[in-house]
Protein backbone atom coordinates (compact mmCIF):
# COMPACT_ATOMS: atom_id res chain seq x y z
CA UNK A 1 0.00 0.00 0.00
CA UNK A 2 1.22 3.41 -1.04
CA UNK A 3 0.25 6.00 1.42
CA UNK A 4 1.07 10.08 2.05
CA UNK A 5 -0.34 13.35 3.55
CA UNK A 6 -0.83 16.88 1.47
CA UNK A 7 -0.92 19.72 3.98
CA UNK A 8 -3.68 21.99 3.35
CA UNK A 9 -2.16 24.67 3.94
CA UNK A 10 0.14 24.34 1.38
CA UNK A 11 -2.64 24.55 -0.78
CA UNK A 12 -3.77 27.94 -2.13
CA UNK A 13 -7.68 28.78 -0.71
CA UNK A 14 -7.20 25.57 1.27
CA UNK A 15 -10.25 22.56 0.29
CA UNK A 16 -12.97 21.12 1.61
CA UNK A 17 -13.03 17.53 -0.06
CA UNK A 18 -16.75 16.92 0.88
CA UNK A 19 -17.99 19.91 -0.77
CA UNK A 20 -15.80 19.05 -3.77
CA UNK A 21 -16.32 15.53 -4.72
CA UNK A 22 -20.22 16.00 -3.41
CA UNK A 23 -21.17 19.08 -5.16
CA UNK A 24 -22.66 17.47 -8.05
CA UNK A 25 -19.86 17.94 -10.90
CA UNK A 26 -18.16 14.43 -10.30
CA UNK A 27 -20.22 11.36 -9.85
CA UNK A 28 -17.05 9.12 -10.19
CA UNK A 29 -15.81 8.96 -6.30
CA UNK A 30 -17.72 7.05 -4.03
CA UNK A 31 -17.80 7.39 0.29
CA UNK A 32 -16.51 4.12 2.07
CA UNK A 33 -19.16 4.83 4.46
CA UNK A 34 -22.28 4.78 1.86
CA UNK A 35 -23.48 8.28 3.11
CA UNK A 36 -22.87 9.78 -0.47
CA UNK A 37 -25.04 12.82 -0.63
CA UNK A 38 -27.21 12.22 2.13
CA UNK A 39 -26.21 15.24 4.19
CA UNK A 40 -28.14 18.24 3.65
CA UNK A 41 -25.43 20.24 1.94
CA UNK A 42 -21.65 19.45 2.62
CA UNK A 43 -19.69 21.10 4.95
CA UNK A 44 -16.56 19.28 5.62
CA UNK A 45 -16.34 15.74 7.27
CA UNK A 46 -13.38 13.32 7.83
CA UNK A 47 -15.20 10.22 5.58
CA UNK A 48 -13.01 8.35 3.18
CA UNK A 49 -13.87 8.87 -0.09
CA UNK A 50 -12.59 6.96 -3.35
CA UNK A 51 -12.26 6.48 -6.65
CA UNK A 52 -10.37 4.81 -9.60
CA UNK A 53 -7.54 5.58 -12.68
CA UNK A 54 -5.76 4.01 -15.12
CA UNK A 55 -2.19 3.63 -14.82
CA UNK A 56 -0.72 1.61 -17.67
CA UNK A 57 -3.59 0.37 -18.57
CA UNK A 58 -4.41 -1.34 -15.25
CA UNK A 59 -7.29 0.06 -12.65
CA UNK A 60 -5.71 1.23 -9.34
CA UNK A 61 -7.50 2.21 -6.46
CA UNK A 62 -7.20 5.90 -4.66
CA UNK A 63 -8.98 6.43 -1.07
CA UNK A 64 -8.50 10.23 0.24
CA UNK A 65 -10.21 11.63 3.29
CA UNK A 66 -9.52 15.16 5.36
CA UNK A 67 -8.95 15.66 9.11
CA UNK A 68 -6.51 17.53 11.64
CA UNK A 69 -5.13 19.83 8.48
CA UNK A 70 -3.87 16.98 5.92
CA UNK A 71 -5.24 15.35 3.26
CA UNK A 72 -4.71 11.60 4.23
CA UNK A 73 -4.53 9.52 1.08
CA UNK A 74 -3.74 5.49 0.48
CA UNK A 75 -3.57 3.72 -2.78
CA UNK A 76 -2.16 1.17 -4.88
CA UNK A 77 -0.46 3.28 -6.53
CA UNK A 78 2.05 6.31 -5.73
CA UNK A 79 -1.32 8.62 -5.85
CA UNK A 80 0.12 12.03 -5.18
CA UNK A 81 0.22 13.57 -8.85
CA UNK A 82 -2.99 11.97 -9.72
CA UNK A 83 -4.64 14.03 -6.29
CA UNK A 84 -3.06 17.32 -7.60
CA UNK A 85 -5.13 16.75 -11.04
CA UNK A 86 -8.31 15.37 -9.96
CA UNK A 87 -8.86 17.80 -7.14
CA UNK A 88 -7.19 20.52 -8.96
CA UNK A 89 -4.96 21.39 -5.67
CA UNK A 90 -2.59 23.42 -7.62
CA UNK A 91 -5.25 25.98 -8.47
CA UNK A 92 -5.32 29.23 -6.34
CA UNK A 93 -8.85 29.76 -4.90
CA UNK A 94 -8.10 32.95 -4.10
CA UNK A 95 -7.10 34.57 -6.91
CA UNK A 96 -9.49 32.57 -8.61
CA UNK A 97 -12.30 34.36 -6.43
CA UNK A 98 -10.98 38.22 -6.80
CA UNK A 99 -12.18 37.35 -10.41
CA UNK A 100 -15.94 37.04 -9.66
CA UNK A 101 -18.16 39.32 -9.28
CA UNK A 102 -19.15 41.29 -6.13
CA UNK A 103 -22.45 40.55 -6.41
CA UNK A 104 -24.28 38.98 -2.72
CA UNK A 105 -25.65 35.67 -4.08
CA UNK A 106 -22.17 35.03 -5.39
CA UNK A 107 -20.19 36.13 -2.23
CA UNK A 108 -22.03 34.14 -0.42
CA UNK A 109 -21.97 31.29 -2.36
CA UNK A 110 -18.25 31.10 -1.69
CA UNK A 111 -18.48 32.19 1.95
CA UNK A 112 -20.35 29.18 2.67
CA UNK A 113 -18.45 26.65 0.53
CA UNK A 114 -15.23 28.10 0.59
CA UNK A 115 -12.26 25.44 -0.07
CA UNK A 116 -14.97 23.84 -2.60
CA UNK A 117 -12.40 22.95 -5.32
CA UNK A 118 -13.09 22.48 -9.23
CA UNK A 119 -12.31 18.70 -10.54
CA UNK A 120 -10.71 17.04 -13.11
CA UNK A 121 -12.42 13.80 -13.82
CA UNK A 122 -11.26 10.95 -16.38
CA UNK A 123 -13.09 12.00 -19.48
CA UNK A 124 -14.59 8.89 -20.53
CA UNK A 125 -16.20 8.88 -17.11
CA UNK A 126 -17.07 12.00 -17.22
CA UNK A 127 -18.78 12.10 -20.48
CA UNK A 128 -20.73 9.17 -19.43
CA UNK A 129 -21.76 10.35 -16.47
CA UNK A 130 -23.28 13.72 -17.86
CA UNK A 131 -24.89 12.17 -20.63
CA UNK A 132 -26.55 9.76 -17.97
CA UNK A 133 -27.51 13.41 -15.90
CA UNK A 134 -30.32 14.65 -17.91
CA UNK A 135 -33.09 15.27 -16.07
CA UNK A 136 -32.19 13.45 -12.63
CA UNK A 137 -30.65 14.47 -9.24
CA UNK A 138 -27.12 14.58 -8.11
CA UNK A 139 -28.05 10.89 -6.22
CA UNK A 140 -29.48 9.16 -8.75
CA UNK A 141 -26.72 10.46 -11.52
CA UNK A 142 -23.91 9.04 -9.15
CA UNK A 143 -25.96 5.98 -8.02
CA UNK A 144 -26.40 4.80 -11.98
CA UNK A 145 -22.36 5.33 -12.29
CA UNK A 146 -22.26 2.80 -9.27
CA UNK A 147 -24.19 0.64 -11.53
CA UNK A 148 -22.22 0.38 -14.20
CA UNK A 149 -18.60 0.03 -12.20
CA UNK A 150 -20.51 -3.10 -10.23
CA UNK A 151 -21.90 -4.47 -13.47
CA UNK A 152 -18.73 -3.77 -16.07
CA UNK A 153 -15.96 -2.51 -14.01
CA UNK A 154 -12.64 -4.57 -13.29
CA UNK A 155 -12.26 -5.56 -9.97
CA UNK A 156 -9.19 -4.24 -8.30
CA UNK A 157 -8.64 -5.87 -4.54
CA UNK A 158 -6.75 -3.33 -1.80
CA UNK A 159 -6.45 -3.39 1.83
CA UNK A 160 -8.82 -6.71 2.40
CA UNK A 161 -11.67 -4.98 0.11
CA UNK A 162 -12.93 -5.32 -3.47
CA UNK A 163 -13.40 -2.22 -5.43
CA UNK A 164 -14.85 -1.91 -9.01
CA UNK A 165 -13.16 0.21 -11.64
CA UNK A 166 -14.90 2.47 -13.63
CA UNK A 167 -16.19 0.24 -16.91
CA UNK A 168 -13.50 1.26 -19.79
CA UNK A 169 -15.59 2.09 -23.56
CA UNK A 170 -14.88 -1.42 -24.88
CA UNK A 171 -16.99 -2.67 -21.98
CA UNK A 172 -19.66 -0.60 -22.34
CA UNK A 173 -19.28 -0.76 -26.01
CA UNK A 174 -19.81 -4.93 -26.14
CA UNK A 175 -23.19 -4.44 -23.69
CA UNK A 176 -26.59 -3.74 -24.83
CA UNK A 177 -28.54 -1.30 -24.34
CA UNK A 178 -31.65 -3.67 -22.74
CA UNK A 179 -28.56 -4.61 -20.28
CA UNK A 180 -28.36 -0.64 -19.80
CA UNK A 181 -32.14 -0.16 -19.42
CA UNK A 182 -31.99 -2.93 -16.79
CA UNK A 183 -29.46 -0.84 -14.53
CA UNK A 184 -31.67 2.03 -14.50
CA UNK A 185 -30.43 4.03 -17.66
CA UNK A 186 -33.73 4.35 -19.02
CA UNK A 187 -33.98 6.46 -22.33
CA UNK A 188 -30.26 7.20 -21.96
CA UNK A 189 -29.28 3.38 -22.36
CA UNK A 190 -28.83 4.07 -26.34
CA UNK A 191 -26.89 7.26 -25.88
CA UNK A 192 -24.43 5.32 -23.23
CA UNK A 193 -23.94 2.45 -25.76
CA UNK A 194 -23.52 4.17 -28.85
CA UNK A 195 -20.97 6.85 -27.24
CA UNK A 196 -18.90 4.13 -25.96
CA UNK A 197 -18.57 2.58 -29.42
CA UNK A 198 -17.26 5.88 -30.70
CA UNK A 199 -15.19 6.13 -28.50
CA UNK A 200 -14.04 2.64 -28.31
CA UNK A 201 -13.67 2.10 -31.96
CA UNK A 202 -11.64 5.13 -32.67
CA UNK A 203 -14.81 7.07 -34.56
CA UNK A 204 -14.11 9.89 -31.60
CA UNK A 205 -12.50 10.50 -28.54
CA UNK A 206 -13.66 13.42 -26.05
CA UNK A 207 -10.19 14.30 -25.53
CA UNK A 208 -10.00 15.45 -29.28
CA UNK A 209 -11.80 18.41 -27.47
CA UNK A 210 -8.74 19.64 -26.22
CA UNK A 211 -6.87 22.77 -27.60
CA UNK A 212 -9.47 23.97 -29.15
CA UNK A 213 -10.78 27.44 -29.02
CA UNK A 214 -13.79 26.98 -26.32
CA UNK A 215 -17.06 27.17 -28.28
CA UNK A 216 -15.08 24.72 -30.84
CA UNK A 217 -14.46 22.58 -28.25
CA UNK A 218 -17.85 22.46 -27.61
CA UNK A 219 -19.45 21.88 -30.74
CA UNK A 220 -16.74 18.72 -30.73
CA UNK A 221 -17.83 16.83 -27.89
CA UNK A 222 -21.90 17.25 -29.05
CA UNK A 223 -21.08 14.38 -31.51
CA UNK A 224 -21.43 12.14 -29.50
CA UNK A 225 -25.10 10.54 -28.84
CA UNK A 226 -27.12 12.31 -26.30
CA UNK A 227 -24.49 15.26 -25.57
CA UNK A 228 -25.90 18.55 -26.33
CA UNK A 229 -24.48 22.14 -25.71
CA UNK A 230 -25.38 21.53 -21.51
CA UNK A 231 -23.29 18.26 -21.26
CA UNK A 232 -20.88 19.45 -23.77
CA UNK A 233 -20.26 22.59 -20.98
CA UNK A 234 -19.90 20.14 -17.99
CA UNK A 235 -17.55 17.80 -19.41
CA UNK A 236 -15.35 20.59 -20.74
CA UNK A 237 -15.41 22.35 -17.03
CA UNK A 238 -15.21 19.52 -15.25
CA UNK A 239 -12.82 16.93 -17.09
CA UNK A 240 -10.82 19.12 -19.66
CA UNK A 241 -9.87 21.46 -18.47
CA UNK A 242 -11.87 24.67 -19.93
CA UNK A 243 -12.94 26.89 -16.59
CA UNK A 244 -14.71 29.24 -18.33
CA UNK A 245 -17.11 27.01 -19.36
CA UNK A 246 -20.22 27.56 -17.76
CA UNK A 247 -23.01 24.82 -18.36
CA UNK A 248 -26.73 26.47 -18.60
CA UNK A 249 -28.44 24.08 -16.15
CA UNK A 250 -32.05 24.91 -14.13
CA UNK A 251 -29.95 26.10 -11.72
CA UNK A 252 -28.17 28.18 -13.77
CA UNK A 253 -30.83 29.38 -16.06
CA UNK A 254 -32.71 30.75 -12.23
CA UNK A 255 -29.66 32.27 -11.33
CA UNK A 256 -30.14 34.40 -14.73
CA UNK A 257 -33.89 35.35 -14.43
CA UNK A 258 -33.14 36.33 -10.89
CA UNK A 259 -29.72 37.95 -10.83
CA UNK A 260 -28.75 38.45 -14.46
CA UNK A 261 -31.75 38.46 -16.52
CA UNK A 262 -30.00 40.88 -19.13
CA UNK A 263 -27.73 37.61 -19.73
CA UNK A 264 -30.83 35.55 -21.67
CA UNK A 265 -30.45 36.28 -24.89
CA UNK A 266 -32.84 33.89 -26.37
CA UNK A 267 -30.44 30.73 -26.95
CA UNK A 268 -27.78 29.02 -25.85
CA UNK A 269 -24.76 30.38 -27.39
CA UNK A 270 -24.92 34.10 -26.86
CA UNK A 271 -26.66 33.56 -23.20
CA UNK A 272 -23.43 31.15 -22.70
CA UNK A 273 -21.47 34.18 -23.83
CA UNK A 274 -23.23 36.79 -21.50
CA UNK A 275 -22.99 34.99 -18.46
CA UNK A 276 -19.55 33.52 -18.80
CA UNK A 277 -18.94 37.47 -19.08
CA UNK A 278 -20.96 38.47 -16.15
CA UNK A 279 -19.23 35.75 -14.10
CA UNK A 280 -15.70 36.60 -14.50
CA UNK A 281 -14.48 35.02 -17.52
CA UNK A 282 -11.50 33.05 -17.71
CA UNK A 283 -13.01 31.40 -14.09
CA UNK A 284 -16.88 31.39 -14.70
CA UNK A 285 -16.83 28.06 -14.44
CA UNK A 286 -15.72 27.79 -10.46
CA UNK A 287 -17.96 30.69 -10.25
CA UNK A 288 -21.23 28.78 -11.75
CA UNK A 289 -20.29 25.51 -9.33
CA UNK A 290 -20.32 28.12 -6.50
CA UNK A 291 -24.01 29.29 -7.49
CA UNK A 292 -24.88 25.58 -7.97
CA UNK A 293 -23.95 24.32 -5.15
CA UNK A 294 -25.01 27.04 -2.72
CA UNK A 295 -28.34 26.83 -4.81
CA UNK A 296 -29.14 23.62 -4.93
CA UNK A 297 -28.33 22.17 -1.59
CA UNK A 298 -30.47 25.57 0.08
CA UNK A 299 -33.51 23.87 -1.55
CA UNK A 300 -35.35 20.64 -0.48
CA UNK A 301 -33.67 18.80 -3.75
CA UNK A 302 -30.53 16.89 -2.85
Amino acid sequence: MEQGVIDVGSLAGGIDLQATVESGQSYLWNREDGEMYQRDGATGGDAWYWTTVRRDGSPAVIRIRQRDGVLEWESTIDAEADLKRLLRLEDDLSAIRTTAPADDVVQSAYDRFWGMRLVQDPPFGSLISFICSAQMRVARIHSMQQALRDAFGETVEFDGRTYNAYPTPSALAETTEERLRDLGLGYRAPYVQRTAEMVAGGEADPEEAVGLDYEDARESLTRFVGVGDKVADCVLLFSLDYLEAVPLDTWIRSTIEEYYPECERGNYTDTSRAIRAALGGEYAGYTQTYLFHYLRTGSDEN
